[in-house]
């Protein structure tokens, strides 16, 4: 088995420890980070992906693929800055004011790392001002907002109406997703898409990055 065959085995299975060491082992065989990222990590959490979509992952499996690829990225990132690896997009993702659910929201952010992406996590309870902080600073290409509850809803729109008024809303894609939110709701409040799961959610990423 080759280095990358093993690193994208072990991200399938979940296994923390056996990524950091098949990814150690092949920085050490001297494979670029960037085949490591791409080949290992990004491969790997794509058939995660597609796992939980066939329903043969659930969430705790697809959570532990992205807890092992993570471990893998903290060891990964100095190589890949030194490498001048390009990053997907960046994306500013949070969950809504008024909402303290993160578990959905941090398997996203997990998942559009483990694609390639920049993720900068606002975490809960999120105000319209802090998104627009946020994208001042970092001028990602996407911004990502989750609610769990159908009360914190409406803060999705109130947020977008925020950006409009800075006149940040042109700079930059949205996406939402969260249980009680749908497609005809994202479109109702004139955001970019919706995403039903994590895995749906990097395929959307993806497209409104390319788009951007």
């Amino acid at each position: 088995m080759s280095e990358i065959e093993a690193i994208y085995r072990a991200v399938v299975e979940g296994n923390a420890a056996a990524t950091k060491a098949a990814v150690t082992a092949a920085l050490s065989a001297g494979v670029s980070a960037e085949a490591v990222l791409k080949d290992g990590l990004i491969a790997a959490m794509g058939e995660v992906g597609r796992l939980f979509e066939t329903n043969e992952y659930f969430v705790p499996e697809m959570l532990v693929s992205a807890r092992a690829m993570q471990s893998a990225l903290t060891l990964l990132k100095p190589h890949l800055t030194e490498a001048g690896v390009a990053s997907a997009g960046k994306v500013v993702i949070g969950t809504v004011k008024g909402d303290l659910h993160d578990i959905g929201k941090n398997l996203v952010a997990m998942m559009l790392e483990g694609a390639g992406f920049e993720v900068i996590d606002l975490g809960t309870d999120v105000s319209p001002d802090k998104f627009l902080a946020a994208i001042e600073r970092h001028q990602p290409q996407l911004m990502a907002m989750s609610a769990l509850l159908t009360t914190t809803m409406p803060a999705m729109a109130t947020t977008l109406e925020a950006l409009q008024q800075a006149g940040a809303r042109s700079r930059v894609k949205v996406m939402i997703g969260g249980a009680p939110v749908t497609d005809e709701y994202a479109r109702k409040i004139g955001a970019d898409g919706y995403a039903r799961d994590a895995a749906s959610a990097v395929r959307l990423a993806r497209s409104l990055a390319e788009a951007h």
